[in-house]
C-alpha cells in the first residue's frame, strides 16, 4: 500500500519498487529470501487486496478519501 498518509504524491520507494520489483527482499525471519512485487492496477484481484488491506489497517480507506491519487496496491511473491 503505497498511501504515504494520503499524501497528493506517491511515496519514495513507490519508485523503486517499480524500477526495481526483483530487488525486494523479506522483512524478519524470511530476511535473505527475495521476492518479486507487482502492483494491481485494475481489476478483481485489486479490488480483493484493498479490502483485506482497509479491513487490517482502517485508516487506509481514510487516506484514500484525503487524496486524488489512486492508492497503489503491490504483491509480493517469494523467489523460489
Amino acid at each position: 500500500m503505497a498511501s504515504k498518509g494520503g499524501d497528493p504524491k506517491h511515496p519514495g520507494w513507490y519508485w523503486n519498487l517499480k524500477a526495481h520489483p526483483d530487488e525486494v527482499d523479506a522483512p524478519g525471519r524470511a530476511r535473505g529470501h527475495g521476492g518479486h512485487v507487482r502492483e494491481l492496477e485494475e481489476g478483481e484481484e485489486r479490488d480483493r487486496w484493498w479490502e483485506r488491506a482497509v479491513e487490517a489497517y482502517p485508516p487506509y480507506a481514510e487516506y484514500q478519501e484525503a487524496t486524488e491519487r489512486r492508492i497503489p496496491v503491490f504483491v509480493a511473491t517469494r523467489k523460489s
